[in-house]
């Protein structure tokens, strides 16, 4: 089986898990939509764990390519922050979608551990590179940028499963308005 085939396997699981979590992961209707067998599948990943497992994987590092490029091309660490929400609106863009690893954190019961390590990776990258623009920005002490860093994360995921449990990406944008309003974002 080609590498193609291998990435369009993860692409479609990615759209998936992004509208129906690890639970809407099934290999006959990734086959289906990537035009293989399903047993073809399996020999990349033998496990729909190691498929969701992957799948998060290449999420997280994607995510985080994307928050260094977004540092990279910009000298003000404030207009990061800024920008920042940007990146978990794409997904309600696309088909009224979540955050793939948003999702899967809340199916965190059901998930196998290697899937769970790397959704926990995810979070851990976000705060960290918040962490890290908050402390360049000045906008709050070292001590208080993980604490801060965290807050802003699960504000921003939270303000993504109600925009999405609505189909309404103005519930986003409003929820981002005012969590600048209230100061927890930069204005």
């Amino acid at each position: 089986m080609s590498s193609n085939s291998r990435e369009a396997i993860l692409a479609a699981a990615k759209q998936t898990a992004q509208a129906h979590g690890y639970g809407g992961l099934n290999f006959r209707e990734l086959a289906d939509e990537v035009g293989i067998k399903a047993a073809s599948i399996y020999h990349h990943f033998p496990s729909k764990a190691d498929l969701a497992a992957a799948v998060a994987k290449r999420y997280w590092q994607d995510s985080a390519a994307a928050l260094d490029a977004l540092l990279a091309a910009s000298p003000d660490p404030l207009g990061c922050l800024r920008q920042y929400p940007d990146t978990f609106r794409k997904a309600l863009e696309n088909g009224n979608r979540m955050c793939l690893c948003s999702f899967m954190a809340a199916e965190h019961d059901d998930l196998p551990e290697a899937v769970r390590n790397e959704v926990q990776a995810f979070a851990d990258v976000n705060v960290a590179w918040l962490s890290k623009v908050l402390s360049a920005a000045g906008v709050v002490g070292a001590p208080d940028c993980e604490q801060r860093a965290r807050a802003i994360f699960a504000a921003i995921a939270g303000a993504q499963l109600v925009a999405r449990s609505r189909s309404d990406i103005s519930v986003y944008d409003a929820l981002i308005e005012s969590y600048r309003a209230a100061g927890l974002l930069p204005a």
